[in-house]
């Protein structure tokens, strides 16, 4: 199991003749990375996540953008079913085996929602959602940044590993970075996603967190 962070956006007059066209203009705000800017899957998912997907395709080979991705997905419009795209976005990362860390493109999935898929599914996950990838991009590994920590979580810990981390953690300049490097990653979520962000037609975002199993 391993916490992800999730962008939920609904929108004012959310319906199915309108779901497809706002979910490519949905598309259209995401921050693709800068080596890998185009949509590399499109999942159609009917009824619920239970089900077997109804269409999937390959995007990579075709390098194919929004309008695109929308284009195959209309092929299988219906209430009752969710489209998910997939794409990459540019997000710093820690790897504590190495302490080293990398500016590298990690998954990013975008996902629309059908007001009838999986019992109304849209009204608690949003009509669009996106999948940011793990929770620690944004907070820090093992809650290290949140304000007013009392200790490392790491402390009654006797693992090699952590017990390094822990070690080079110690090292103010190291913590810094670290702090800096997870600024800049929340930077660019909320750089994506203001709130003030076409208010004419986003009615409502949030942000949250979410247990996932891999």
């Amino acid at each position: 199991m391993a916490n992800h962070a999730y962008l939920r956006v609904w929108t004012r007059n959310f319906s199915l003749e309108t779901m497809l066209a706002e979910f490519a203009r949905f598309l259209t705000t995401a921050p693709l990375s800068a080596t890998q800017n185009t949509f590399s899957e499109l999942v159609v998912q009917a009824v619920d996540p239970t089900e077997i997907p109804v269409a999937e395709w390959d995007l990579r080979p075709l390098k194919v953008g929004p309008a695109e991705v929308a284009a195959l997905a209309v092929q299988h419009l219906n209430a009752d079913t969710a489209y998910i795209a997939s794409a990459k976005w540019d997000l710093w990362s820690f790897d504590i085996e190495s302490l080293k860390w990398q500016h590298k493109p990690e998954p990013l999935l975008l996902a629309c929602h059908g007001p009838e898929y999986d019992e109304g599914f849209a009204a608690t996950a949003g009509h669009f959602m996106a999948d940011l990838g793990f929770e620690h991009f944004f907070t820090g590994h093992g809650g290290l940044l949140p304000p007013g920590a009392a200790s490392n979580p790491f402390n009654s810990s006797d693992h090699p590993m952590e017990h390094t981390f822990r070690q080079w953690m110690a090292v103010s300049a190291n913590l810094k970075e670290y702090h800096a490097k997870t600024r800049e990653n929340i930077q660019q979520l909320f750089n994506w996603w203001k709130p003030s962000r076409e208010p004419c037609r986003w009615s409502e975002a949030s942000f949250g967190r979410r247990r996932r199993q891999l």
